[in-house]
This record gives structure tokens, C-alpha cells and sequence, in this order.
């Protein structure tokens, strides 16, 4: 019996996924879609894989779990239904039911979040909540002259204000469709194919074997979008081999916690929070992708830079010749990441598809390889293994990030109704005296302590909200503002005292975390200094533009990010250490000594 239940129990997961991927990718084809038909839909599909289908597995979490969910997607179901009547009501409800509504989706957004990544989000979204509800009796200038109630709430579940916002746009047409072709690369051989191309490029190398962890960790996480991911999917592989090797257990640890984080910054897909981006600053995802590409290739080159430092002073061996791949799988296999990347790429560049329609071209090719193994047969019953991942891993992945973004657009919807976001840009701008520096560090503070809290996608959309404003107004553009916070919000994937890339090496390893959280600060010091050389550098990110400025900008950021790194691993003395350091500092924030 518990057998028979477990299949059925499966069959249904691979039906409700299955549903969940046609109805997502089908909205691409399908023409306009009215905003409150497919975003309520979108949260309809999403609850039973956050609330019944998630990490719960006591009885009364899966029973209430249900209940939440039957009375979330009836909520929704209600608003798509009625989307006609609602859009002529301004966001303003007319009676008990609709406020029945409203508080219904607000509460089914807040346990949805609550259950998908803990507490901290959904409080700092309570807390918005009170403060449009009862805001106009704090005194002062951060008190609000008040909104009616119907409003408030109406704005928020009825209009195109709050959880139906365009966050929940960018979730619903690029979020779930990138994340859908992430998994369908990964239930193929293109992680397999990523291993041997980094094995093959740098496995004979000194320090060999970390570095195929940052080769692979950036070609996986171009397409995961999640240091969490990455790190367990390559991790499997590489903190074996290293530790096989002898390297110590926190260089290992931190090598892939580091190498796993920048996977998020990383194009073709860099995680939720640039499709985000997309929509918060009207910038084109390919002009994104070309302004992110440098900074990224940098942030490796510190990473690669500070193994080689370490090689200085520990014998760090590379990947013994029977362990590499031959040539024939690394050619075959490569193919399998190879060539949906191409569709993506060409769809987008050349064709000048939009990026979601040019990912379910990608999808398509992807689809079709999962037909075949490395060795290029056809297997049955591995095949509809593969589809049956595929599906399941996207439903849950676009589950967990679209809970997010709903909770995190209740926020960003407060902010907006009651003017609180331009309150606080005032209060950046007065703290910090009105000079942009001091404004720049105040914003990354920001972003280190909310990234504790809450993930990057969430700690950069609360964060570019409220101080993104702030800088743009001291001289910024909105793509320096934008990825400056984005890549700060990445800090806590390798910051104590909250690090969760460094928590998941740490623990696959079994080495203590706070070892490796060191060691990773250290080889991930690019982290920390990259963003700010885009303000001091902005031409790092022209590179569409002018070329061969951005070029010369990064080569300037190399340089000292090359002399920091170093400076920081491989030197001894503190007076030659602090001399490196200082003069790594000198070279990315004063243009001129090499301009």
C-alpha cells in the first residue's frame, strides 16, 4: 500500500509540474495574456509545491498546507475570473467578500514566503503592511497622510500595485522560463559536460583541481542562478576530488562556496534579480548581460588569482591524467550545454528575439538532447526519467522564487502607495550629506545586513527600492546603481555571520563553517571590491558602447584586484602585505595612473 501511494503521490507531483511548464511556456506563445489572468494563475500554480509538496513533511504542516492552498488558488482563481469587473474598479473594493479576498491573498502570499525561505522576509513585509495600515499616526515625516482601507488593501490584491505587480510580471514570463531551460540543462549531460571542459581546461594545472571547481561553478551557475545550487550540484563532484587531492578541507570548502556565488553573477542568466532588473530600469537584458560579463570574468580572475597565491605556499596538486577526460567526451559532452546556449545567444543577438522567447527556442534543443546519453544513445527509460526531473525541478525552483517575489512585492507595494521609498532615499541622501561615497557605503551596509535576512532577489529589490533612487540622483546611472546593490545583496552567500554557500560546503566537507568562511572573504575579496570599482571605473561596464575603454578598465580592475589578492593569501610580512593591498587599492580607485 505505502508503495502504491508513493507512485501515485508521484504521478500527480509529475502532472501538476507538468501543467505548471505547458501553462508558462505556453503564455510566451500565446499572445497578451491579461496581467490579472496570468499572474493569479501564476500564484494558483505555485501553491500546492510551496505549501503541500515542499520541505514539510509532518502531517499537520501537509493538512493546513492543503487548506492554505485550496483558499489561496480560490482567491486567485476569483480575481482571474473577474479580472474584467476588477480592472474598472481602480483598485478600490466594494464590498466584505472582496476584502475577504484580499486578506485572504495577503496572508496565502506571507505563509507561502514563510514556508519557502523562513521567517525574516515575511515579517519585514507584517511590518509594511502595519505601517500602511497605521502609518498616518506616527508623527513626524515618516508618518503618511493615510489611505482608506479598501484602497490600501484593493491596491495591493485587486490592481496591478501589489502582489500583481510587475515584479510578479517579470516572475511569471522570464523568471519561470529561464529557471524551466536551467532545468532541463541539468537533467541532461550538460553538467557533466561543464566538468570536462573545466577538467580538460584546467584540471593538468597547478591547483588543478580548485580551479575546475571555479571553471565549472561559473559555467553551472550561468544557468542555476543559485549559489545553494551550485554548490551542491558541483560540489558533489569537486570537494571530493580536491580533499582526494590533499588539499585542506576550508581551502575546498571555500574554493567552491566562492566559485558557487559568482555563478550568480554570471551571464547568460546571473538569477532571478537581473530579470528584475530588466523591469525595474527598462534596460535591455542584453545590454545587462553585456555590462555584467567583465565584472564577472574579474571576479573569477581574483578567485583564480588567490588559488594561485595559496599554490604558493601549500602544494596543491592538479588532476591526475587517468582522472581527466579524454577529448571525445569532452567534445560530445560539451555539446549538450553547447548547443542550447547557442539558441539562446544567437535568438537574442542576432535574431533579436526577446529573452524569453529566445530561452523556449533554448528549451526546444534542450529537450531534445535529453533523448540522449553522453555516449549518444537513445535510452527509454533514462529519457523519461530525464522529463520527469525536468518538469519537477522547475515547478519547484520557479515555485520557491515566484513565493518571493510575491512576498516581496507586498513590500515594494506599500513603499509605493505610501510614499515611504522616497522618505527613505531622503534620509540616504541627508545622512550621508549629500555626497556619493558615504551614500555608496551606506547602501552596501544596507544590503550586507538585509542579505542576511532574506535571499539576493529579495535583499536587491528591497534595497535598489529604496536607496537605488538615492544614487542615480548623486550622479549614478541606473545600471551602476543597479548592479552595485545586486552584487552587494551576493555578499552574505560568503559573510558571516549568515553565509548559506559557505554553510553547504562547510557541511559537505565537515569542516568547520567559520574556517571556511575566512578563507572564502579572502578568495572571494572581488566580491567586495568589484562593485565598488564600477563607480570608480564606470567604463567596466560600456563594453557594447566603448569598447576599448571597458577594456582598459578592466584590465586596470585586474591589476589590482591581482595585487589585493595576492597580497591578502600569499604574502608573509605584514609590511609587504599591507604595501600589495594598498597598492592593489591605488590602482582601481585612481583612474589616472593608468588612463
Amino acid at each position: 500500500m505505502p508503495e502504491n501511494s508513493s507512485k501515485s503521490i508521484r504521478i500527480l507531483c509529475f502532472v501538476l509540474a507538468t501543467l505548471f511548464v505547458v501553462f508558462h511556456i505556453s503564455l510566451i506563445f500565446s499572445g497578451l495574456v491579461p496581467n490579472l489572468v496570468s499572474r493569479p494563475l501564476h500564484l494558483a500554480f505555485i501553491l500546492p509545491w510551496v505549501l503541500i509538496l515542499g520541505t514539510q513533511t509532518d502531517a499537520i504542516s501537509r493538512i493546513t498546507g492543503v487548506i492554505i492552498a485550496a483558499a489561496g488558488t480560490g482567491a486567485a482563481l476569483w480575481v482571474a475570473f473577474n479580472h474584467n469587473q476588477l480592472s474598472d474598479q481602480y483598485g478600490f473594493l466594494e464590498n466584505d467578500f472582496q476584502i475577504a479576498i484580499a486578506v485572504t491573498l495577503l496572508l496565502v502570499v506571507l505563509e507561502s514566503a514563510r514556508r519557502a525561505i523562513g521567517w525574516p522576509l515575511p515579517i519585514v513585509a507584517v511590518f509594511a503592511l502595519l505601517y500602511g495600515l497605521f502609518g498616518q499616526y506616527i508623527p513626524g515625516e515618516f508618518g503618511h497622510a493615510g489611505t482608506p482601507i479598501k484602497s490600501f488593501l484593493g491596491t495591493l490584491t485587486i490592481a496591478e500595485g501589489g502582489i500583481w505587480g510587475s515584479l510578479t510580471g517579470v516572475s511569471v514570463s522570464v523568471v519561470s522560463i529561464f529557471v524551466i531551460f536551467g532545468a532541463v540543462l541539468n537533467a541532461g549531460e550538460a553538467g557533466q559536460g561543464f566538468m570536462n571542459v573545466a577538467a580538460a581546461a584546467a584540471g593538468r594545472l597547478k591547483g588543478g583541481a580548485a580551479k575546475v571547481s571555479v571553471i565549472s561553478s561559473a559555467l553551472f551557475g550561468s544557468i542555476s542562478g543559485s549559489a545553494s545550487a551550485n554548490v551542491a550540484s558541483t560540489g558533489a563532484i569537486t570537494l571530493p576530488a580536491m580533499t582526494r587531492l590533499g588539499y585542506p578541507k576550508r581551502l575546498a570548502a571555500a574554493v567552491e562556496a566562492v566559485a558557487s556565488s559568482g555563478g550568480q553573477i554570471m551571464p547568460p542568466l546571473m538569477g532571478a534579480g537581473a530579470f528584475v532588473m530588466v523591469e525595474l530600469t527598462g534596460i535591455p537584458y542584453t545590454s545587462i548581460m553585456s555590462a555584467a560579463i567583465l565584472p564577472a570574468i574579474l571576479f573569477f580572475l581574483a578567485v583564480w588569482v588567490g588559488i594561485n597565491a595559496y599554490a604558493r605556499n601549500q602544494d596543491l596538486k592538479g588532476i591526475e591524467d587517468k582522472d581527466r577526460p579524454s577529448t571525445k567526451d569532452v567534445f560530445i559532452t560539451s555539446a549538450f550545454f553547447l548547443v542550447p546556449f547557442s539558441v539562446l545567444l544567437l535568438g537574442m543577438f542576432y535574431f533579436n528575439y526577446t529573452p524569453q522567447y529566445a530561452a523556449c527556442m533554448a528549451i526546444i534543443a534542450g529537450f531534445l538532447l535529453l533523448f540522449f546519453t553522453k555516449n549518444l544513445i537513445f535510452n527509454l527509460k533514462e529519457t523519461l526519467y530525464r522529463i520527469e526531473n525536468t518538469a519537477i525541478n522547475s515547478a519547484k525552483q520557479v515555485s520557491m522564487i515566484a513565493a518571493i517575489i510575491l512576498c516581496a512585492s507586498i513590500i515594494i507595494g506599500v513603499l509605493s502607495i505610501t510614499g515611504l521609498g522616497v522618505k527613505i532615499t531622503s534620509l540616504i541622501l541627508s545622512g550621508s550629506g549629500g555626497l556619493l561615497w558615504p551614500s555608496i557605503f551606506l547602501t552596501a551596509l544596507a544590503c550586507l545586513i538585509l542579505g542576511m535576512e532574506v535571499p539576493t532577489t529579495a535583499a536587491y529589490v528591497i534595497c535598489v527600492s529604496v536607496a537605488g533612487p538615492a544614487l542615480t540622483q548623486l550622479g549614478l546611472t541606473p545600471l551602476q546603481a543597479h548592479l552595485f546593490v545586486f552584487w552587494f545583496a551576493l555578499l552574505s552567500t560568503i559573510t558571516p555571520p549568515v553565509c548559506g554557500a559557505v554553510f553547504i560546503a562547510a557541511g559537505m566537507i565537515g569542516e568547520n563553517w567559520f574556517k571556511v568562511a575566512l578563507t572564502a572573504m579572502a578568495l572571494g575579496v572581488g566580491l567586495y571590491i568589484i562593485p565598488l570599482g564600477m563607480i570608480a571605473n564606470p567604463d567596466i561596464l560600456s563594453l557594447s558602447e566603448t569598447p576599448l575603454m571597458a577594456l582598459i578598465a578592466f584590465a586596470q580592475i585586474g591589476l589590482g584586484l591581482t595585487c589585493i589578492s595576492y597580497g591578502l593569501i600569499a604574502i608573509k610580512s605584514a609590511i609587504a602585505k599591507l604595501g600589495l593591498i594598498v597598492s592593489g587599492i591605488a590602482i582601481i580607485f585612481v583612474p589616472d595612473l593608468i588612463i
